[in-house]
C-alpha cells in the first residue's frame, strides 16, 4: 500500500513535470512565430519606405524579444 501511493505521487509529480514543459515549448514556438511575422513585416516596410510601420513594428519586436 505504502509503495502504491509513492507510486502515484510520483507519476503526479511526472504528469507535472511534463506539463510545465509543453506549455514551455508551445510558449517559445508562438513567440518565435511572432518574431518572424513582425520580421517580414518590417522587410515589407523597409520595401515600401514606410518610416512609420517600421519604427512601430522595430518597438513590437523589442517586446517580444
Amino acid at each position: 500500500m505504502e509503495n502504491n501511493v509513492f507510486n502515484e505521487t510520483n507519476q503526479v509529480e511526472i504528469n507535472i513535470h511534463d506539463e510545465v514543459m509543453a506549455e514551455l515549448f508551445l510558449n517559445q514556438v508562438m513567440k518565435d512565430f511572432k518574431k518572424g511575422k513582425i520580421l517580414a513585416e518590417i522587410d515589407q516596410s523597409l520595401k515600401n519606405k514606410d518610416k512609420e510601420t517600421f519604427l512601430r513594428l522595430t518597438e513590437e519586436l523589442q517586446s517580444v524579444s
